[in-house]
């Protein structure tokens, strides 16, 4: 007996193509140096979204998917940049209506008494509805040392929308990664609504040079090459230090060496009066603003 059923196929790459994710993808190469294990992670995410689409295209019914992510790695990696990728990935394959990003830490989301939790975080919600909601440093949620923190009401919040309304929101957890370990543990509801979860590692001095060179190009000035043999010992000085904050790191110090100059071409005087230098091997503290 000769079986003359038709077998149907989808051409992903076309799917890609039409949904214009490669594009996306691409940029995502192009605009951020470094970062391999998580570009490779994104197009993994973005290769099943594409077969789920597939999938859709002929009739194919399957489990709803679990998009709910954890983002973590030091300050300055990218992860907020990513997750702006993200969005516009999800969007661009009907996973999220508007594919816009809210991002937001715990004072957006809990209130200070009774009662005013319930309705910031239902707000922040809505804002977010149909798009990625980006929440940084969600360890400091949960702070079961305080017995009258309102955090958890947050949390269960948060939950109860994952779970029901993942079809129009997708909520990405951001922070260290030993902290968000630990956030998990002690919330295994949330831990459960969570399946991706992608680790930033920090940037290689030649990568920090390499991204210091978009950002100087970028405001239309140069360095001198004194000022970029400077700017290499004081990433390597300042990698050492407390609050070390990658890219940020060397964004605030291109900052700060363009209040000192006056030209349009950075001397290396300009990132040597830096306190790092004075500091030198002390362990004098340079802060830098959390991610």
């Amino acid at each position: 007996m000769t079986d003359t059923r038709v077998v149907e196929t989808v051409d992903l790459q076309a799917l890609l193509r039409e949904s214009r994710v490669a594009d996306v993808l691409d940029e995502l190469d192009r605009d951020l140096i470094g970062l391999k294990p998580v570009k490779t992670r994104i197009r993994e995410i973005a290769s099943l979204l594409v077969v789920e689409k597939a999938r859709e295209a002929l009739g194919v019914a399957g489990a709803p998917l679990s998009l709910h992510m954890c983002f973590t790695g030091n300050p300055g990696t990218g992860k907020t940049t990513v997750a702006m990728r993200m969005a516009e990935i999800l969007h661009r394959l009907g996973h999220v209506r508007k594919g816009h990003l809210v991002a937001v830490t715990r004072d957006d989301l809990v209130g200070q008494y009774i009662g005013h939790t319930a309705p910031k975080t239902k707000e922040v919600l809505k804002k977010a509805m149909g798009g990625v909601l980006f929440i940084d440093e969600a360890y400091y949620l949960y702070r079961p040392e305080n017995e009258r923190d309102y955090g958890q009401e947050a949390i269960e919040i948060l939950m109860q929308v994952m779970e029901n309304q993942r079809d129009d929101l997708v909520v990405i957890l951001a922070g260290y990664k030993s902290r968000m370990d630990r956030f998990f543990e002690s919330n295994p509801g949330m831990a459960s609504r969570v399946a991706h979860h992608i680790d930033f590692p920090d940037y290689s001095d030649g990568e920090l040079l390499q991204i210091a060179g978009r950002m100087v190009a970028g405001l239309g000035l140069r360095l001198s090459p004194d000022a970029a043999r400077a700017l290499g010992e004081y990433v390597a000085l300042r990698r050492r230090q407390p609050n070390f904050a990658n890219a940020r790191s060397v964004r605030n110090a291109l900052d700060r060496a363009r209040l000192r100059q006056a030209r349009r071409l950075i001397e290396a005087a300009d990132i040597r009066a830096s306190r790092v230098f004075g500091s030198a091997g002390t362990d004098a503290p340079v802060k830098e603003a959390a991610c």
